[in-house]
């Protein structure tokens, strides 16, 4: 076998003449002028190492481990598409605009390359793709921190990245590259968020508050109804149902259509509306300021009127909401698709869940035990609509729950029978200390 050192490849690269040279910081202004042939809108730069990105950097590491520096990247929508109520409108949009976002990225990627530095296009615009992780953190990258810390805007109420030009119309991608950029972005000095509510006016799900709260879960179950674990749950029922009238019963033809043309043409969003009707914005501000009136009735308005289908979780606030809110609107109770894989997972579930008008009259302590295949302990204060999820059992405890935590797993998946569930209570696996009706109230405040 001919040694490496003979072999006409290795010699060409160990004569390279630019082999040695150590790695330079990227100058700014070259690189501005790749983010902008490539086709981006609005660029910026910041460090790995940065303390904005304390909390992403570790995930980012184990994916490419020589990252030092990410370039966030801004591709302008159409604001026209996304607020009209026509919903095939703004989800061609979303697809086209998502498709040329992660083709700008990749073509920076490309620059970079060819010019001696080591990048990527450091994750898919907005459809995660590490599926083995789910329910999980799918995504390699989150992109809202990083454009939020290169300086290209702030996080708006309705949660979205608010740039202080284009407003919340645009997509985010991130590239990631092995060297220091010469000029670093910084992030700017203020929300271009007016805190004007209209995103909490045209919510269907009532998942923005005006205190700014947050219901991810009725923002998920109706929003992302054709994603994901909305997906898995359709799924599940069109397996239980047992005959063609019977699945018809749970979903209408044109339910089954619009599952339909997600899956053959890419998962369409069934709101967005806090995008629709956000007014921030340099570039797209006016409208608003000019007359008000004529934007809530042009813009806001027919999203709220709109007749639909609302899809929410069951023991959900969204559910009453909605029938108080907009009586014109259907309701659908349905499932999330949102089981927790693991203990943590379930512990991490949480905060997440809470539904805080279910719990307004709510006042306990929970401990929880868990051994077996995972050990974790941890306490829940839950305190008439505030929840508060601590390691540390710091206070006396209403009701203890001791487990083993792949029954417990099982019984949250609903895949424990009547007689295995009084066989895990006998055998010790399942345990409790404390009113059983705690433990209902406890269940009561989360979807089902």
């Amino acid at each position: 076998m001919q040694p490496y050192a003979q072999h006409p490849t290795v010699q060409k690269f160990e004569a390279h003449p630019e082999r040695a040279k150590p790695i330079a910081p990227i100058p700014v202004d070259w690189l501005r002028s790749v983010c902008r042939d490539a086709g981006a809108d609005d660029a910026g730069f910041v460090a790995l190492e940065r303390a904005e990105l304390d909390d992403q950097r570790e995930i980012i590491r184990a994916a490419f481990p020589w990252t030092r520096s990410l370039i966030s990247v801004v591709k302008r929508m159409n604001p026209e598409n996304i607020r009209t109520p026509a919903r095939s409108v703004a989800n061609l949009e979303f697809h086209h605009s998502g498709d040329e976002t992660n083709d700008i990225a990749r073509g920076i990627a490309d620059r970079l390359n060819a010019a001696g530095y080591r990048a990527a296009n450091g994750a898919s615009m907005g459809f995660p793709m590490e599926a083995e992780r789910w329910p999980g953190r799918m995504w390699v990258v989150s992109h809202k921190p990083v454009a939020v810390a290169a300086g290209l805007g702030r996080i708006g109420i309705h949660r979205n990245v608010i740039h202080p030009r284009f407003g919340n119309f645009i997509l985010l991608a991130t590239v990631v590259v092995d060297a220091p950029i010469a000029v670093e972005s910084q992030p700017i000095d203020y929300n271009p968020c007016l805190e004007c509510k209209l995103c909490v006016a045209a919510c269907p799900t009532g998942a923005i508050a005006p205190d700014g709260a947050f219901n991810f879960t009725a923002c998920y179950t109706h929003n992302y109804r054709e994603f994901m674990g909305g997906f898995a749950d359709w799924a599940e029922t069109l397996v239980e149902s047992k005959n063609v009238p019977e699945y018809r019963k749970k979903f209408s033809d044109a339910e089954t259509v619009s599952v339909w043309q997600s899956l053959s043409f890419g998962a369409n969003y069934k709101a967005a509306y806090c995008m629709a009707v956000c007014p921030a914005g340099e570039d797209v501000i006016g409208p608003f300021l000019e007359d008000r009136a004529g934007f809530l009735t042009e813009i806001v308005r027919p999203l709220q009127h709109k007749p639909e289908i609302i899809y929410v979780s069951k023991n959900s606030d969204a559910a009453e909401y909605v029938r108080r809110k907009f009586p014109h609107k259907t309701v659908k109770q349905v499932g999330a698709g949102l089981r927790p894989a693991s203990i943590a997972g379930f512990r991490g579930s949480l905060p997440i869940g809470f539904q805080k008008k279910r719990a307004a009259d709510l006042c306990a302590t929970y401990h929880f035990k868990f051994h077996g295949d995972e050990t974790l302990v941890f306490q829940v204060r839950i305190d008439r609509g505030v929840i508060q999820v601590q390691d540390t059992l710091a206070e006396p405890a209403d009701f203890t729950l001791k487990a083993d935590s792949r029954t417990w797993l099982a019984y949250l998946r609903s895949e424990l029978s009547a007689p295995r569930m009084l066989l895990a209570l006998l055998s010790g696996r399942l345990r409790f200390r404390g009113s059983p009706r705690l433990l209902l109230r406890f269940a009561d405040c989360f979807p089902k």
